[in-house]
Parts: structure tokens; C-alpha cells; sequence
């Protein structure tokens, strides 16, 4: 694994991004803005789930206005989704958000780009320049508003990374082109608390432009695939590209973006971090498929486990196997495993048999060790 690449810190209400700081899992909202107390309640919910940032889409006025009393009721620091209209940044802005995300794909307009930044960095607020391969500017036309028909942009018939020939000029050019254009215009006006994504939906594409852009600037970058689809399909599209960058050392920020419930996206982020060991946060499961030697239903143990250990949030590996081939092993190198057998088990902590215990009894008596393990000091 590639060490982390260095970035500048930016803040993101108290949460730190860059600069040596954990990569942090956030999420988005799925609500109507507008409904408040829908939003609040989604993102405590959220809360809950270890969600760290949480950003909700500003899409006119009414949504803006809404953005200052959400901001109140929650615990997290609230991201503003701005496109198209730079006066609903502005009105975020003044309801106390804790940071901006812009598109420079449809927020073209340098004058208002401007504003915006000033108004930013008169409170502090940091900017994310969320580029987006489905929205990005026409060809020949970014930082222009005039003159372009979206209808006749020619971008999609950029060749995406894989197909791109020498020569050409690909999606991934026009990317970090497009990111390139709005970093120079709020450098120009001296304001470095910037992060930045480049997602697509193809993940060659979206390595590649992510991994590009990180050797060009100190910024810090928040990794996505974006649509990346249903909660299956979805995560492991999003772990594939995602886990090619932070294993390459690129990343500060994630969010997996899932056609499904908020919390199954943090979920996601964290079990991404946790397989590359640059996150201890929660319970790890290590649990075999099951196949014709085990004795007893694997899948249900693992499943009834995994169920009981998501309501708590204790940092603890524990092991669920089915027969001894490959359960003793396994269970040696967790906090606490099972090798269960013809009905019986044996449960294990850090290699050592604790207990052997009826079939029926198995859930228990794990569940009962699992309890006892101390929670790690924090370093």
C-alpha cells in the first residue's frame, strides 16, 4: 500500500480533511430540503450510523432558506449542493453552513464564481469543486456561459480512459481541465480551503482523472463513483474505484452514492476503509461462505451475529466458521471467533479456547465473549 499523499488541511466545521487526518466516511441527503424535519431526521439518523459530513441538494430558494434551521437541529457539519444558481450559495452561506459544494460544470459565470468565494472566505467556509462527468461544461466552453447549446455539447463523445488513444482529447482531459479552471479562479482570489472530487460513473475514467489531478495540486480529494447504482451493485462498483485510489494513497474523504437507504452508504465507506486497515471504526466480520463440510447454518450464524454486533460500536474482529479447516485459523487471528461444529462449538480469543458449548448455545455463549472484550485505549 502506497503512503497517503500529503494535502493541505481544510476544515470542515470541526472535522479535519487532508493533512494527515483519517479518511472520513460522509453521506447525502435523500429528502426534500424544503421538509425539514424529514432532513433532521435522516441525518440523526445518519449521526447514528457514523456518518461524520452530510451534504443536502439546494435546488431553489425555499430549499436555501430551509438549510439555516436544519443546521441547527444536528450534530454534523451540513454541506450546501449548489448548481446552476450562485445566490443559493449565498443564502447558504448566511444560514451558517459549514461548507460549499460547486459545479463547475453549470455554475460557469467568473463574476459569480467570485462572489461566492468572497462570501466564503469572509466566513471561514471551505469550497468543494465537485466535478461530474455528467454535467460537465461543453466542449471548448468551460468558465463560458454563452454561445454553448447543452444539447450540442460534444461530451459525450469524449473516448473515456481506456478507449483514449495519444493524442486525443479524452473525458479525463477535460475533467481535470475543468477542475484546473475553478481551482486558478479561487487561488486568484487567495482562497485555499478547497477540496475536490472528479466522479464518474465509469470507474477507468474516474481512477484515472482523480489520480492525474492528485500529482497537480496540495488539495485534499473527496473519492466517489458517482450513480454507482443499487446497494449491491453500487458498492462494489464504488469499492473497486475507490479502493484502486486509497490503496494508491489517494483520498482524504469518501462517499459511496447507493440508489437505496443513506445509512447502507456509510455503511459501505467504513467497510471499505476497514478492508484497506485505514479505519478501526466498528466491528469487522470475518465469517466463511459455508459449503458442504459445515455441520451447522453458517449463513444464519454469520447473519445473527452481524445483526447483534451493528448495535453496538465496539472495535473488535470477531471470526464465524463452520468446520475445522479453515475455522481454527481464522478464529485465532480474531478478537473473539466460533469454529462450530457437529453440534457443538468452540469458541476462541486471540487463539486460545475459551469455551466449548452445545450447538444451541453457540450465539450466546459468542455473544457473551464478545461483551467481555475490552474496548481499546484511543492512541
Amino acid at each position: 500500500m502506497s503512503k497517503r499523499r500529503v494535502t493541505k488541511p481544510v476544515y470542515v466545521g470541526g472535522v479535519k480533511i487532508g493533512g494527515g487526518a483519517d479518511v472520513t466516511v460522509q453521506s447525502m441527503t435523500k429528502t426534500d430540503t424544503r421538509d425539514v424535519k424529514a432532513t433532521v431526521k435522516q441525518i440523526h439518523e445518519l449521526e447514528e450510523a457514523g456518518c461524520e459530513l452530510i451534504r443536502s441538494a439546494v435546488p431553489d430558494a425555499d430549499a436555501a432558506e430551509a438549510m439555516a434551521e436544519i443546521k441547527k437541529q444536528i450534530h454534523i457539519p451540513l454541506i450546501a449542493d449548489i448548481h446552476f444558481h450562485y445566490k443559493l450559495a449565498l443564502t447558504c452561506l448566511e444560514g451558517g453552513i459549514d461548507c460549499l459544494r460547486l459545479n463547475p460544470g453549470n455554475l460557469r459565470n467568473e463574476d459569480q464564481v467570485r462572489e461566492v468565494v468572497r462570501a466564503a472566505k469572509a466566513r471561514n467556509v471551505p469550497i468543494r469543486i465537485g466535478v461530474n462527468f455528467g454535467s460537465l461544461p461543453p466542449v471548448g466552453g468551460i468558465g463560458r456561459t454563452r454561445g454553448f447549446s447543452r444539447h450540442m455539447d460534444l461530451v459525450n463523445a469524449l473516448p473515456k480512459a481506456q478507449d483514449a488513444k495519444e493524442g486525443d482529447y479524452s473525458a479525463v482531459d477535460h475533467m481535470v481541465a475543468t477542475a484546473l479552471w475553478e481551482i486558478s479562479l479561487l487561488e486568484e482570489q487567495d482562497f485555499d480551503q478547497i477540496k475536490i472530487s472528479m466522479k464518474a460513473f465509469d470507474v477507468p475514467t474516474t481512477v484515472e482523472a482523480y489520480t492525474r489531478l492528485a500529482g497537480m495540486m496540495p488539495y485534499p480529494l473527496h473519492l466517489g463513483i458517482t450513480e454507482a447504482g443499487t446497494p449491491m451493485a453500487g458498492s462494489i462498483r464504488t469499492s473497486v474505484g475507490l479502493g484502486v485510489l486509497l490503496y494508491s494513497g489517494i483520498g482524504d474523504t469518501i462517499r459511496v452514492s447507493l440508489s437505496g437507504d443513506s445509512t447502507e452508504e456509510v455503511a459501505a465507506g467504513y467497510e471499505i476503509l476497514k478492508s484497506l486497515n485505514m479505519r478501526k471504526k466498528g466491528s469487522v466480520l470475518v465469517a466463511c461462505p459455508s459449503c458442504g463440510r459445515a455441520d451447522i447454518d453458517v449463513v444464519k450464524l454469520a447473519n445473527d451475529v452481524d445483526a447483534l454486533l451493528k448495535k453496538g460500536n465496539k472495535e473488535i474482529t470477531v471470526a464465524v466458521m463452520g468446520c475445522e479447516v479453515n475455522g481454527p485459523g481464522e478464529a485465532k487471528d480474531a478478537d473473539v471467533g466460533i469454529a462450530a461444529g457437529a453440534g457443538r462449538a468452540v469458541i476462541f480469543r486471540k487463539g486460545e479456547k475459551v469455551r466449548v458449548v452445545p450447538e444451541a448455545e453457540m450465539l450466546t455463549a459468542l455473544m457473551e465473549e464478545v461483551e467481555k472484550t475490552p474496548v481499546p485505549a484511543d492512541d
